[in-house]
């Protein structure tokens, strides 16, 4: 994908009310490899309330190195959130796109969260 398609698509994905959107135009994106790799995401996401936050996670089930399967739980963001937060974990994860190359084809200033 090009800079500029990639421009382009992050910032329709930015311009959507939430994690739900955003993934449904990246499931019927014309690149196979987006589309794809957004079709393998479906199904994999719960919401949690925790600390009086509306969390949002991906899980997935994998098998540790017993052969059991094991569940893994990784924070996305939370709702309400800018979209921009799920947009650059995708391509990070996805497509080894750093977080900070996201925000900057965004618009947007990348703030590296607390620990």
């Amino acid at each position: 994908m090009e800079h500029k398609e990639f421009s382009e698509l992050v910032t329709a994905l930015c311009k959507q009310e939430g994690l739900p959107q955003a993934l449904e135009i990246l499931k019927s994106n014309h690149n196979e490899d987006v589309a794809q790799a957004a079709l393998s995401l479906v199904g994999q996401f719960s919401l949690a309330e925790v600390e009086g936050e509306r969390r949002i996670y991906h899980v997935t089930i994998e098998q540790n190195d017993q052969g059991e399967e094991q569940e893994y739980i990784e924070h996305i963001m939370n709702e309400g959130d800018d979209v921009i937060r799920f947009v650059a974990w995708f391509f990070e994860v996805m497509f080894d796109v750093k977080c900070k190359d996201t925000y900057q084809a965004a618009g947007k200033t990348f703030q590296q969260s607390k620990r």
